[in-house]
C-alpha cells in the first residue's frame, strides 16, 4: 500500500504541473515528426597533481524521437528512446558502460469524445550491448556477463482508455495488459532470480493494470523538461508490489547545437532487485534537432 500511495502522488504531481505550464500545441492532421540527436563527451587527465585523480574518457549518445500521426478521430503517438556511453579509466581493464537503453512506446486511440479515446499501447525496452557484474580477485579486475541484447526485454501489450489534451499532455490507462519478460536461459537462476523468470526458461508471461503518463513543457525559455512516468500493477503474482519506471530528460540548450542535458531514471521492479534502480546522466555537448 505504501508502494502505491507513493507511486499515484507521483503521478498527480506530475499532471497538476501541467496546469499552469503546459505548451499549447495547434494539433495538425497528418504526420508530424521530430526528435535530437545528443553527444556528451568527457576527458580528464591528471599529472603530477598532487590532490589526486585518474585518467578517463567517456562518451555517451543518445536519440529521442517522436513520430505522431493525427487524423479525423484518430491518433498514433510512436516514441524511440536510445542511449549507449561508455568511460575508459586508466586503472581498468576494461571499458564500462556508463548508460544502454533502448526503448519504444506506441499508443494508438479512436476519439470517444472530448479528450477521451479508446486505446492500444506497446512498450517494448531492452539494453543494447553486454552488461556485466564487476569484482577484484588477487588484485585483478574481473567481470561475469550478467544482461545482453534481448535479454532481459520487456513488452507490455495491452487495450485501454486515453486522455490526451496534446501530443505533450495525456495519460493511459489499460486494465487488462500482458506483460512479457523475455531472458536467455542460460542467465536464468534458482528461485526466481533472474528478473523472475523460472530456471531453464526463457519466457514469464503477466497479467495486470498499466498506467502511463506523458508531460512535456518549457520550464524557461530554452528549458524544456519531458517527464514520463509508466506503473504497472500483475494481477497473478503480488499486485500490491507496483513495478514503476519513471523518467525525467531536461534540456538546456546554449545555442543551434550546443545543450546541456539531464537524464534522470528510477525503475522499481522486485523481480529484478528489491529496490530502486536510479540512472543519471548529466553533460554538456552536441545536440542536433531532426
Amino acid at each position: 500500500m505504501k508502494k502505491l500511495f507513493s507511486t499515484n502522488v507521483i503521478f498527480i504531481a506530475m499532471l497538476s504541473i501541467s496546469q499552469a505550464q503546459e505548451v499549447k500545441v495547434e494539433v495538425k492532421e497528418g504526420w508530424t515528426k521530430k526528435g535530437n540527436i545528443s553527444i556528451l563527451f568527457n576527458q580528464s587527465t591528471f599529472s603530477n597533481w598532487l590532490a589526486g585523480g585518474e585518467n578517463s574518457i567517456s562518451g555517451n549518445l543518445g536519440v529521442n524521437y517522436d513520430f505522431n500521426y493525427n487524423k479525423n478521430n484518430w491518433t498514433w503517438d510512436n516514441k524511440l528512446l536510445a542511449s549507449y556511453g561508455i568511460v575508459k579509466t586508466k586503472n581498468s581493464a576494461f571499458e564500462k558502460k556508463t548508460d544502454d537503453r533502448l526503448e519504444f512506446n506506441s499508443l494508438a486511440g479512436k476519439k470517444i469524445s472530448g479528450f477521451w479515446y479508446y486505446s492500444a499501447i506497446l512498450n517494448f525496452r531492452t539494453q543494447i550491448a553486454k552488461g556485466y557484474i564487476y569484482d577484484v580477485t588477487n588484485g585483478v579486475e574481473t567481470r561475469i556477463e550478467n544482461t545482453n541484447f534481448l535479454s532481459p526485454a520487456f513488452l507490455t501489450v495491452g487495450p485501454g482508455l486515453l486522455w490526451k489534451k496534446s501530443d505533450n499532455l495525456k495519460f493511459n490507462l489499460a486494465p487488462l495488459t500482458s506483460k512479457f519478460v523475455i531472458v536467455d536461459k542460460d542467465f536464468t537462476l534458482p528461485d526466481n532470480a533472474y528478473f523472475g523468470v523460472n530456471e531453464g526458461e526463457s519466457l514469464r508471461y503477466e497479467l495486470g493494470f498499466y498506467a502511463s503518463g506523458y508531460h512535456k513543457f518549457n520550464i524557461m525559455e530554452n528549458v524544456s523538461a519531458e517527464n514520463i512516468l509508466n506503473l504497472y500493477a500483475n494481477y497473478l503474482e503480488d499486485p500490491q508490489n507496483v513495478d514503476l519506471d519513471y523518467q525525467l530528460n531536461v534540456i538546456l540548450k546554449i545555442n543551434k547545437y550546443l545543450s546541456t542535458n539531464v537524464a534522470f531514471q528510477t525503475i522499481y521492479d522486485d523481480n529484478a532487485f528489491k529496490g530502486f534502480q536510479v540512472r543519471q546522466v548529466f553533460g554538456v555537448g552536441l545536440n542536433l534537432g531532426f
